[in-house]
């Protein structure tokens, strides 16, 4: 199996590390990697990519042929590159666009959580330091 892992940071290494693992003689695992981190490196093919442009990391995806897209950090999801990837037909790991914004939007998070009846801790949502100051004190700081 060739993959493209999407990061170049230590959640990246730990995951690549991981597949390197799995990878058997009947079932090898072939990385490529986004360069940028010497020990992600050692471990796949390392390859110059913009991982906040779904458009770059589809067109690496299809030049390499991987069989699947690794996408480590938040930032590329929240870009939509999972989204790019899976309209062409390469399965991904890594949530869409719309999934992504639970973790890259703490406000909406919240707002997911208050309507699901989850329990959280109180929050408010704040655009400026008035707002902020006056969230504080209505909490008591």
């Amino acid at each position: 199996m060739k993959v493209l892992l999407v990061g170049n940071g230590g959640r990246e290494h730990a995951i690549a590390r991981a597949l390197v693992r799995t990878s058997t003689t009947d079932h090898p695992v072939e990385l490529v990697v986004q360069a940028g981190n010497p020990g992600l490196e050692q471990l796949g093919d390392s390859r110059t990519l913009d991982p906040l442009d779904p458009d770059d990391v589809l067109r690496r995806a299809l030049g390499e042929q991987v069989d699947l897209v690794v996408v480590g950090p938040e930032a590329p999801l929240v870009a939509g590159v999972a989204d790019a990837v899976l309209e062409r037909g390469i399965p991904v790991f890594g949530p869409t666009r719309a999934a992504a914004r639970l973790e890259a939007s703490k406000s909406f998070a919240k707002q997911v959580m208050g309507a699901a009846g989850v329990a959280t801790a109180a929050s408010r949502t704040c655009r400026t330091i008035d707002e902020a100051g006056a969230a504080l004190d209505a909490m008591g700081s």
